[in-house]
């Protein structure tokens, strides 16, 4: 019996805003609760508490923490299955031309990190409107850039033993594609290694886009209790189980 639902803006004191108002959230391997908060603007300065930010709270709403600020707009995390870090994505602001912003990863080291929005974007690159008389060494950095406006949305570490074993601890991440590119990009699952300090990607699943014709948009990721993976995708409404048999 999981329980009638709960609605979470009043219960839990989220803001109403409709801006980036889509809200991720998940339990971590604590008990509590992580929700996102995103900014209520394309780029502006976030009201000081509330919006760019992740929390947590206990599961029945009580004891908020910030976890992480200077977050733009996150729809996907997911916690290190051996250390319990957060890792998640974020979405770049728009409007500063194709190829800048990156989106980016992000892992949160310690509670109450600022990643640098709405100051410093992708970790190196001050924001001609906001980030007067501000240097991004302020901020902490993103531990990978994904790419300008690939829109990463879901992720999640993967645990199990059907792909290869250089598969294990990797981070599936589904990007959802541009929307405002003249080029499109995006539109795949790729997973990202993780190698002590360095993290690369790899593509793992594409072929949605194609000669700059798009017939899918990767949304979520879910790895099967069978070690296989599950792909939603909103344009084509489908979801795709991705299995690994052997050569």
């Amino acid at each position: 019996d999981v329980g009638a639902p709960v609605e979470l803006t009043e219960k839990f004191g989220l803001p109403p805003e409709i801006h980036h108002n889509w809200k991720y959230v998940d339990f971590g391997p604590d008990g509590k609760l992580y929700v996102q908060v995103g900014s209520n603007c394309n780029i502006c300065e976030t009201n000081p508490g509330i919006h760019g930010q992740i929390r947590r709270y206990n599961a029945d709403g009580s004891g908020m923490e910030v976890i992480a600020t200077g977050v733009r707009n996150t729809q996907g995390f997911d916690f290190h299955p051996k250390t319990g870090e957060l890792w998640f994505t974020d979405h770049g602001r728009d409007w500063l031309g194709e190829d800048m912003p990156n989106d980016t990863l992000h892992r949160v080291s310690k509670k109450g990190v600022h990643f640098g929005y709405p100051y410093c974007h992708q970790g190196d690159f001050v924001d001609p409107e906001l980030g007067m008389g501000r240097s991004c060494a302020e901020f902490t950095p993103p531990a990978l850039k994904l790419g300008p406006h690939i829109a990463p949305l879901g992720l999640r570490f993967y645990t199990g033993s059907m792909f290869p074993d250089e598969y294990k601890g990797n981070i599936f991440v589904a990007m959802h594609g541009s929307w405002n590119r003249s080029k499109k990009s995006g539109y795949r699952v790729v997973r990202a290694v993780i190698d002590g300090a360095k993290v690369r990607t790899e593509v793992f699943a594409e072929g949605w886009l194609q000669d700059e014709r798009v017939s899918g948009r990767p949304v979520d990721v879910q790895p099967l209790a069978d070690g296989s993976l599950l792909v939603s995708d909103d344009l084509a409404g489908a979801i795709y189980r991705i299995s690994y048999t052997g050569k």
